[in-house]
């Protein structure tokens, strides 16, 4: 389960997988804003997203948790790239963890409350936050970084399995 010099283990695979198939379907609220939602997309997939964004807000802190844990169990990284590497993650790292927060700024500000699968967290019909939902307004600048580090990371993967064949991508699968 702990991940090895070798490979990534059982539980960081799957954080990653678990956690890449939620985030796109997160993306899917970018159609959310074609015909103002009105498709199956919108009807469907997009109305969850409050509800998995709070999932992906725990996921990403036990994540970020494991990574530390597991930090000298790590594969080994060409050193060459080795500080290019580690920043593309933290800057996927924090997008994963500022994207809920800004969603919950933005609900919680403009006084929506927060109710995850209707669970109640925090009533809406508050009062108004101002600030919170000004800060909360980068959610979206957030969500299109985000989208393209997803790209460029998988991108990447594929450029290591398919050209180089140094078996970069077989340490997640």
């Amino acid at each position: 389960m702990n991940d090895s010099k070798e490979r990534y283990g059982g539980i960081t695979r799957l954080f990653h997988w678990g956690m890449a198939l939620l985030i796109i379907w997160q993306f899917m609220k970018f159609f959310d804003r074609i015909n103002d939602g009105e498709h199956w997309v919108g009807e469907n997939l997009a109305s969850w997203h409050v509800s998995i964004g709070s999932v992906l807000l725990v996921l990403i802190v036990l994540r970020l948790i494991w990574a530390v844990r597991q930090k000298n169990n790590r594969p080994e990284q060409d050193p060459a790239t080795a500080l290019l590497v580690k920043a593309g993650h933290g800057l996927l790292y924090l997008g994963m963890l500022a994207l809920p927060i800004t969603g919950l700024m933005i609900m919680i500000g403009n006084g929506y409350g927060w109710d995850p699968f209707g669970i109640v967290l925090i009533a809406g019909g508050g009062a108004e936050i101002d600030w919170l939902a000004t800060l909360g307004s980068v959610h979206s600048l957030i969500a299109w970084s985000l989208l393209i580090l997803v790209i460029g990371h998988a991108g990447i993967a594929l450029l290591h399995h398919f050209v180089k064949k140094d078996g970069v991508l077989q340490r997640m699968l």
